[in-house]
């Protein structure tokens, strides 16, 4: 298990786009389950939507990918480097995120040559599928 703090010295996302509060396990360069505590404070829920509040789902995407980066920048020859987004493909929202959901998050890497690699992002909500998607990454 990793907290904020053990994740922060593995990516270099910080307060208020730090998107993930922990790491439950991950494996580098394979794969990381991680978890986003949505809270009503959330600093996107004052404009998306008043009276409404619902996480964006780029914001899910984005919670995802840092999931994804934690498992590839923690492999020992991406140490101090930045995974920047490729591509999404086939990103479905199947259900909305809103205050109190702790928002579980897996990614398991299937593809990498060089620099580039492919994730199986998917997003959950009390096992119920919330997002799902391929995530493209290129380590800078």
């Amino acid at each position: 298990m990793l907290n904020k703090e053990e994740i922060k010295s593995i990516i270099p996302q910080r307060e208020p786009f730090l998107m993930i509060d922990e790491v439950e396990e991950y494996v580098p360069g394979e794969c990381c389950i991680a978890y986003k505590n949505v809270d009503e404070n959330e600093w996107y829920f004052k404009g998306h939507f008043p009276g409404n509040p619902i996480m964006p789902g780029v914001l899910i995407t984005e919670s995802l990918a840092q999931a994804g980066a934690v498992a590839i920048l923690s492999m020992e020859e991406n140490k101090g480097k930045n995974a920047l987004f490729g591509g999404i493909n086939n990103m479905k929202f199947k259900k909305m995120v809103v205050p109190g959901d702790r928002l579980k998050l897996e990614v398991k890497i299937i593809k990498r040559k060089g620099p580039i690699g492919i994730g199986e992002a998917v997003a959950t909500v009390n096992k119920q599928i919330v997002a799902k998607g391929e995530l493209t990454f290129a380590v800078i």
